[in-house]
């Protein structure tokens, strides 16, 4: 992963606490990691630790002409290999599969001309539901490569699938993935 440049945008679930250890693993394989958050996701996990784990500012707004003055959506898309959405929720899936663009991520996510991961998280019954089963197939057809839920214990004190994948597993199809990318030129 040395030298290859991923966003990792955290969409709001309790899933997101993981994404922290992922974001530390993928800096200490050498890749260049920014993050973007959506406001949901900060009320899990702050973007100072986002900060702090990838030693770069996180995005976490559609506007900050100041940090951003093309909108973060564009300038941390624009030299990116891999967009990885973790947790991915339902409603991102929802927005990404519709192509509705109304947060940080879901407009990244239509404005990245790289290829996406993504590591849904949520309820089992929601996973389950047709609508959102659907959307991944949506999605899937579009390209958007899956790291399935896994089953187990889940916050809400249910048991299902639906919890976000081991952090260990979205890492080895992130490096499948971009094993399968040409490298970007300088």
């Amino acid at each position: 992963m040395q030298g290859r440049e991923i966003l990792v945008a955290v969409t709001g679930g309790i899933a997101a606490y993981k994404t922290a250890f992922l974001v530390s693993r993928l800096v200490q394989a050498q890749a260049g990691v920014s993050v973007m958050m959506t406001e949901g996701a900060e009320k899990f996990v702050g973007p100072t630790t986002f900060a702090a784990l990838s030693g770069r500012s996180v995005a976490t707004r559609s506007f900050e002409p100041e940090r951003f003055p093309l909108g973060a959506h564009i300038e941390r898309t624009r030299a990116i290999d891999l967009m990885v959405v973790a947790p991915a929720t339902a409603d991102f899936l929802a927005k990404a599969a519709h192509g509705i663009a109304d947060d940080l991520v879901s407009t990244a996510y239509l404005a990245s001309p790289a290829p996406v991961l993504v590591a849904p998280a949520m309820n089992s019954r929601m996973w389950e539901h047709p609508a959102v089963q659907r959307n991944v197939a949506t999605l899937r057809n579009d390209g958007v490569t899956f790291v399935d839920p896994e089953p187990g214990w889940l916050s809400c004190r249910d048991t299902g699938s639906g919890r976000m994948a081991d952090p260990e597993r979205i890492l080895e199809a992130i490096a499948a993935r971009l094993a399968s990318l040409p490298e970007r030129s300088a």
